[in-house]
């Protein structure tokens, strides 16, 4: 049984491949002793990126792909969660904003009962630009003053459910159109 299945949207992504984001995952992973998955879900994009994640596909067995026409992120993540087989299904972003390396601070909190653990950028970042920092922290405060949801960064792309979890939260999920 896998016990992790990483989902990855990918939307022209093809600078981020070119740049070893799916080699950096491999990497990582490669390492772990349980079985894993990673199913990156291409939202239709118009550059390179599939003639990469192709090529890549034929030397990375752990490795799937899904194919969407342009429908965005919440939908890509929404076909790679609900096509997943892990006990547990994180997804992330491409770019890897949040390090791959931050999976082993999520698992843990699934064996003291967790269903869903959120990821948080919040701590100390290295090489953002202030004006970055300032502006996200005025956010935070801005989204905790009026929502107090008690989660520290809700737009963080780092997140885990249980299979359960995720198959009870996804299919309920609705994307509203402008």
């Amino acid at each position: 049984m896998t016990l992790l299945s990483i989902v990855i949207p990918c939307y022209n992504e093809e600078r981020n491949i070119r740049l070893g984001a799916l080699e950096n995952v491999a990497h990582f992973m490669n390492k772990k002793k349980y079985p894993w998955e990673v199913i990156i879900v291409d939202d239709g994009s118009t550059d390179g990126s599939i003639s990469l994640i192709d090529l890549y596909l034929k030397e990375h067995k752990h490795f799937k792909k899904i194919l969407l026409s342009h429908g965005g992120k919440a939908a890509a993540v929404t076909a790679g969660v609900l096509q997943s087989c892990g006990k547990y299904i994180l997804f992330t972003d491409l770019d890897q904003a949040t390090p791959m390396t931050q999976i082993d601070l999520l698992l843990p909190w699934f064996d003291k009962g967790f269903d869903i653990v959120i990821g948080s950028r919040n701590n100390k970042r290295q090489g953002a630009p202030i004006f970055r920092l300032a502006m996200a922290r005025g956010f935070i405060y801005l989204r905790n003053m009026i929502l107090n949801l008690g989660i520290t960064d809700t737009q963080c792309g780092f997140k885990a459910f249980t299979k359960q979890a995720a198959r009870t939260v996804f299919p309920k999920l609705r994307v509203f159109n402008r």
